[in-house]
């Protein structure tokens, strides 16, 4: 069978080549977990249309890397990190931002900047064994590559792009307050109705805030760093032999894929070399496994309810998993829980734990009622895409402005993990199960969703072919990328206005001045004749 697909997959290249002359060669920078999850989807839509696609990994990655069944190529390069550390700095990270205390601005903003300090420093580490490897860099500089695809929350593509002479593109979440969407891309974000990332607003703001949204935008442009600016900047000076910053280099970026769409974004401005591709992986239910659906099935007409918390939270504590357990086991529904650890004691019959489960394919489920998450953008599309309500516990990231958004599109609720009770959680699947309004609100999501003219998957892959084809896409770039902070607002021009007014003004005080002195003395002078 492996023989059958690889000769399938070069018979594809060949005609692809010979043909349209379309195809291309991808190298791409990854990051982890789900971000690689989605990102793979691409990948393997580029290699289905005939294209090359070279992953490049170091040796301590956590899940990028080769497996019998993928048709990408991956470029293993070696690392002094080893991978048990990356991989426990990473939870580290991980359980630092979602223990932090929220009810602190100050204290939660400094504490989470020096966790992502420790997170930009290790993957600084990766960059550097990357492009410092001269036999590496010299068999990608051989390889010719067309593209560069990366992450923006893992820098470093764009200086292979640079090093390479290659277009590059994004693949990003967020989209307010990031500055390297905000200053690299030059996306406008009017912080009047454009919510900024972390601020857990909608677009429609009382005054209070709004004030509360300017803070933060004050505050992402002078105080927050989302990467260690200054060791980055020196690096890059030093690789390219000129000075230069990674944000200046990000700038180049030819098209910014945005992992969101207009179901789960609120309407904000956007420039052409900015793409929603929200929910590109999202795809029909597939069957499900035999027990499963023996289980799925046995729940009647009170239907399911799907509970996960992501590829990234192996375990909760033993209190918080017995207060969950005893809210799920008074539901009349029955429960699918994605869960690793201690079997919680007030586990009710209702309720099954699997230690992985076909997440699309149950949300797809017609006995599906509702899904609780923790939010990631993953999980919440699929929930988009089948229209199920949610119940959102929200643990770091964007996870806290996703439930936001979908708790002001009336399709969710949302909880405090670490405030939660029993009769919280009960309660909040009560209102998404039984209030009609929570699915309605769902299912008008899940319409907007499918009904665009081009699926998300495919125009992905037709800007990054367009790109390929055309060598870039440097028509789409709007000039604001060009200008300075002080042109951009215009602040040189106000400024040159309000002198001239100035001296103006100055001038005719003065004309004004001089014919009051003349008047005054010939009234003087006519008065003594």
């Amino acid at each position: 069978m492996g023989m059958k697909w690889a000769s399938i997959l070069v018979l594809i290249q060949i005609s692809c080549y010979f043909i349209s002359g379309d195809c291309g060669k991808v190298l791409v920078w990854p990051t982890e977990y789900s971000h690689w999850i989605n990102l793979k989807t691409i990948l393997d839509e580029l290699v289905q249309r005939g294209h090359e696609v070279t992953v490049l990994t170091s040796s301590a990655s956590i899940l990028v890397g080769p497996n019998g069944s993928s048709t990408i190529k991956f470029e293993v390069y070696p690392t002094s990190v080893t991978k048990d550390y990356f991989k426990n700095l990473f939870m580290k990270w991980i359980t630092r931002w979602t223990y932090l205390p929220r009810d602190t601005f100050w204290t939660y903003f400094s504490e989470l900047q020096e966790s992502l300090r420790e997170y930009s420093d290790c993957t600084k580490k990766f960059c550097e064994d990357a492009v410092l490897n001269k036999k590496l860099m010299t068999k990608l500089q051989e390889s010719k590559f067309d593209l560069v695809l990366a992450d923006a929350v893992g820098p470093c593509g764009e200086l292979l792009a640079e090093i390479l002479k290659i277009p590059f593109l994004y693949s990003v979440r967020a989209t307010a307050g990031y500055t390297f969407e905000r200053y690299s891309g030059g996306l406008p974000c009017p912080p009047s109705y454009v919510p900024i990332v972390l601020s857990e607003l909608s677009d429609k703001m009382s005054f209070i805030e709004r004030v509360k949204n300017m803070l933060y935008v004050i505050y992402f442009d002078f105080c927050f760093q989302v990467f260690n600016e200054k060791a980055w900047n020196e690096f890059y000076s030093e690789v390219l032999g000129r000075p230069t910053t990674m944000y200046e280099l990000m700038g180049k970026a030819e098209m910014w894929f945005i992992r969101t769409y207009w179901d789960l974004e609120f309407p904000r401005p956007l420039l052409p070399h900015f793409e929603f591709i929200g929910g590109f992986h999202c795809k029909p239910a597939k069957p499900l496994p035999k027990e499963m659906e023996e289980f799925v099935q046995s729940s009647g007409e009170y239907g399911i309810v799907v509970f996960t918390l992501g590829s990234m939270v192996s375990n909760m504590t033993e209190e918080m998993t017995n207060l969950i357990a005893s809210a799920l086991a008074q539901i009349p529904q029955k429960v699918l829980w994605r869960f690793s650890g201690k079997k919680p004691d007030t586990l009710g019959p209702n309720t099954q734990l699997y230690k992985w489960i076909p997440q699309n394919d149950i949300l797809g489920h017609p006995k599906t009622k509702a899904f609780i998450t923790h939010g990631g953008a993953n999980g919440i599309y699929e929930a988009i895409y089948h229209g199920i309500p949610m119940v959102g516990l929200p643990l770091f990231g964007d996870q806290f402005d996703n439930i936001a958004h979908m708790k002001a599109r009336g399709a969710a609720v949302s909880l405090d993990i670490f405030t939660l009770t029993s009769t919280d959680l009960l309660n909040a699947l009560k209102t998404v199960i039984n209030d009609p309004s929570y699915k309605e609100n769902a299912m008008k999501l899940s319409r907007i969703n499918r009904d665009q003219p081009v699926k998300p998957l495919d125009r992905a892959v037709f800007w990054i072919e367009f790109i390929m084809r055309h060598k870039g896409a440097k028509h789409l770039r709007p000039a604001a990328l060009n200008l300075t902070w002080a042109q951009y607002h215009s602040l040189d021009v106000i400024g040159f206005l309000l002198a001239c007014a100035a001296i103006v003004t100055f001038l005719i005080m003065k004309c004004c001045l001089l014919g009051c002195q003349k008047f005054v003395k010939t009234g003087k002078k006519e008065k003594r004749q």
